[in-house]
């Protein structure tokens, strides 16, 4: 039988496949006489001095290799594929799925449910444990792949079968033991579904969850996302400022007990959850570390505290003029946002900050985060307004890597349409202070008209970007 193998398509020069004349055409069969299943086979048998490769040339031609490098230098190739092997799909229908909340005509990728183990510890995924084998929880325990991030939901068997209508999904449960056996750091998250995991249901969750301390790391508690598209869907309703209130209460009565015994609160609610009540956000001490920022957790707490280290360094001196820009951001984060702006115009006296929330009408009002404002919201919630000399809008409102929103409407078309210039700001409070203050990246004005010129002595001001001031920094979901 012919070995698959994995076709390379690029090969960087100076690369260590450079040096041994291969090709983009070429198809690595085996390292070490193992066939590769996937990413995590590839970087486990590259990790020894010396490998031997069997590689399929474009013309059937088979090469055997015997290299000698470094430890843990790989070929330095790309794949056909990033992963190496087919992604997979989630095989539930849980009750408060989002992309099943989806509206029709969007692109394909927005459709995809993955449920993939490797995506959870390559890029912090979520996964429910119901897509695995015993073979997949082997490799991971093997490759000491960690962290892995698992949707919890729920620790009642019966119960979590009904949430992700799967017959296996308590089963799944089970894996957990095996992996804090194993000694697998991992993290959970719980949506929380009103009249369904919550109250109760929640306690019991939170109690079992920290029998697996300290590899389960932290727990998030994030409220169920609730789109206008949910015709024959399972009928949920959003939870009230009360039964928010009720969460956040047993949460932190919880964090109490975990402190007591293991020096750490563990679980955490959702940024929603105290913007939603009005109650104030835990201090930055609370956060372990900030453990869950791809949920939501802690990054209106850590964005503040950016923003005020920042606005210790030393100011510019201001031009002549004055520098009016505008903000762009979901409902609920609005009024918090507003405030940071108005921190920063006290250090500057000649900004002026214009903070518009956006109404989600593409998916529904009860949607009010900005990673999920498309481009026609934002010009529905934008026409007439002044902007001033430019506007401001979040990162998490795009495709990773791209200018394009959710409706596939380009950053180029939205500024067309408003007729103003806008900056994609990062989502550090180095990266919010430096955008109103007009600090490009290098740290010096953004052009020689700026406000903020330089200090008086010649010397620009020195900028810090979200990388060099970096706690870890996830990639851009839909909270914030």
């Amino acid at each position: 039988m012919t070995k698959k193998g994995h076709t390379i398509i690029c090969v960087p020069p100076g690369s260590l496949a450079e040096e041994l004349e291969l090709v983009p055409g070429d198809t690595l069969l085996e390292i070490g006489g193992h066939e590769i299943k996937d990413i995590f086979d590839y970087q486990y048998y590259m990790e020894e001095t010396y490998v031997e490769l069997l590689v399929r040339k474009a013309d059937g031609e088979e090469w055997f290799l015997e290299v000698e490098k470094d430890e843990d230098e790989d070929l330095g190739v790309a794949f056909e594929n990033g992963l190496m092997d087919e992604y997979r799909s989630c095989r539930n229908r849980c009750m408060f799925c989002f992309i099943d909340q989806m509206p029709p005509g969007m692109r394909e990728t927005l459709y995809f449910k993955d449920d993939d183990s490797r995506l959870s510890f390559l890029q912090g995924n979520y996964i429910t444990l119901t897509n695995m084998s015993d073979d997949d929880i082997d490799r991971i325990i093997a490759y000491r792949l960690a962290p892995i991030n698992v949707s919890v939901h729920t620790m009642n068997p019966k119960l979590r079968c009904r949430m992700l209508h799967n017959r296996f999904a308590g089963e799944a449960l089970k894996k957990l033991s095996r992996l804090y056996e194993a000694g697998v750091e991992m993290n959970g998250q719980i949506v929380l579904c009103k009249g369904i995991n919550d109250r109760e249901e929640l306690d019991a969750t939170i109690e079992a969850l920290g029998r697996f301390l300290p590899h389960m790391q932290s727990v998030s508690v994030v409220p169920v996302g609730l789109t206008r598209y949910r015709e024959g869907l399972y009928p949920l309703e959003p939870l009230s400022k009360e039964e928010m209130e009720d969460t956040i209460s047993r949460i932190e009565r919880w964090q109490e007990v975990f402190y007591e015994k293991f020096s750490c609160h563990f679980v955490h609610a959702s940024d929603e959850f105290y913007l939603m009540t009005g109650r104030p956000l835990p201090e930055e001490e609370r956060y372990d570390g900030y453990l869950q920022l791809e949920n939501g957790v802690g990054m209106l707490r850590l964005l503040e505290t950016e923003v005020q280290e920042a606005l210790l360094e030393e100011p510019f001196q201001m031009g002549s003029g004055l520098r009016k820009i505008s903000i762009a951001t979901g409902e609920l984060a609005a009024p918090f946002i507003r405030k940071l702006a108005n921190q920063v115009c006290e250090k500057f006296p000649g900004l002026h900050v214009s903070v518009y929330a956006i109404e989600n009408r593409f998916f529904g009002e009860r949607i009010t985060v900005s990673g999920l404002i498309t481009g026609q919201d934002l010009l529905h919630g934008l026409k007439g307004k002044e902007l001033g000399e430019r506007l401001l809008v979040p990162v998490n409102m795009f495709k990773s890597g791209e200018e394009i929103f959710l409706d596939d409407i380009s950053l180029k078309e939205v500024e067309s349409v408003l007729q103003t210039e806008i900056d994609v700001v990062k989502s550090s409070g180095w990266d919010f202070v430096n955008a109103l203050a007009g600090v490009s990246e290098n740290g010096g004005p953004e052009n020689e008209n700026s406000a903020y010129d330089r200090d008086g002595s010649g010397r620009s001001r020195k900028g810090k970007s979200a990388d060099s001031k970096s706690r870890y920094r996830p990639y851009e979901g839909v909270n914030g």
